[in-house]
């Protein structure tokens, strides 16, 4: 079987053109006005399927490590490049977010008490100072007590800082490289920093290590510490906390820590970890008792009002 799957993944390999690598394979359809609480962007595969972008789209992005043989994958974990959901690109306020509890899961604007949430501009930061994100297939479980920082989960997918140049789009799925970590305790949960760069940014060949950024792009990584240290104060909070004193951890150390909550991501869409309010509504995943049929997932997103505004990106 081992075999098998080897040479279905060099047959497929030799066969993608490079065009066909390199192209979008996502699209985003928005419901909604922006800048309000109606507000949702969808995704959608490019045969215009609808998908969970929490769910449905791979945490690993190269296609010789995923390999879909109808509903059974190969994933060859190796130094690899890894899928990112950008819910804030850089420089811009709105706290957008993974719906985690709605069905599909689209990106909407988080709301408290009733209002829009937005992030202030904390001196001398505007806004987010990188294109914020997500990693999809994973989840940092609640119930999970991590054996470095002593803290619980918080109940999202693990956070993802691209500090490429690019400024991207709320929405749009890029490929990158991991190059550490950073550990922020945000109100007594542990709430992991991966730190990474766009695979296609024109540094990405320069960066390989948090050293790199160190070396290569100085006061970025304090930057990145005095962001989310202070980003909630303005909001009459204190200051945030971090394990291991504010120091960032290496990439391995980063991928050891994807690696655990895919894991634990695994377990809540088997039906196998404890999911609370998380909608495991998927339309890929064959091991999941949560998988739902194209007919159901259109009818979810025809339930909702509001504009319909189809992109695909680059």
């Amino acid at each position: 079987m081992r075999a098998l799957l080897r040479s279905s993944v060099e047959l497929l390999s030799r066969r993608a053109s490079p065009h066909r690598r390199n192209m979008a394979r996502y699209r985003t359809e928005e419901r909604g006005r922006p800048n309000a609480t109606d507000y949702r962007i969808y995704f959608k595969s490019l045969q215009g399927k609808y998908i969970s972008p929490f769910h449905d789209i791979p945490l690993y992005a190269s296609e010789e490590q995923v390999c879909y043989l109808g509903c059974f994958f190969l994933m060859i974990k190796s130094d690899t490049l890894f899928n990112m959901v950008v819910e804030v690109p850089r420089w811009s306020n709105a706290k957008m977010e993974i719906a985690t509890k709605e069905a599909l899961n689209p990106i909407k604007q988080d709301v408290k008490k009733g209002k829009l949430r937005y992030v202030a501009n904390v001196f001398p930061h505007k806004g987010y100072i990188w294109n914020y994100g997500a990693l999809p297939q994973t989840w940092e479980d609640p119930s999970h007590t991590d054996s470095d920082t002593k803290c619980c989960g918080d109940n999202d997918p693990i956070d993802v800082c691209d500090i490429g140049s690019q400024v991207c789009s709320s929405g749009q799925v890029i490929r990158v490289k991991v190059l550490g970590a950073l550990a922020l305790i945000d109100e007594g949960e542990t709430d992991w920093k991966i730190i990474a760069i766009n695979a296609d940014d024109p540094e990405a060949q320069k960066l390989n290590s948090i050293d790199d950024v160190r070396k290569l792009k100085p006061g970025h990584l304090e930057a990145t510490v005095d962001w989310f240290k202070r980003y909630k104060v303005p909001d009459g909070k204190p200051e945030n906390d971090f394990a291991f004193n504010g120091q960032f951890k290496d990439k391995d150390f980063a991928v050891q820590v994807i690696t655990t909550t895919h894991e634990h991501w695994r377990a809540l869409v088997r039906k196998e970890a404890k999911q609370g309010e998380i909608i495991c509504q998927n339309t890929s995943v064959c091991e999941s008792p949560f998988k739902c049929s194209e007919e159901q997932a259109t009818s979810i997103v025809r339930l909702v009002s509001g504009t319909d505004m189809t992109h695909q990106y680059p």
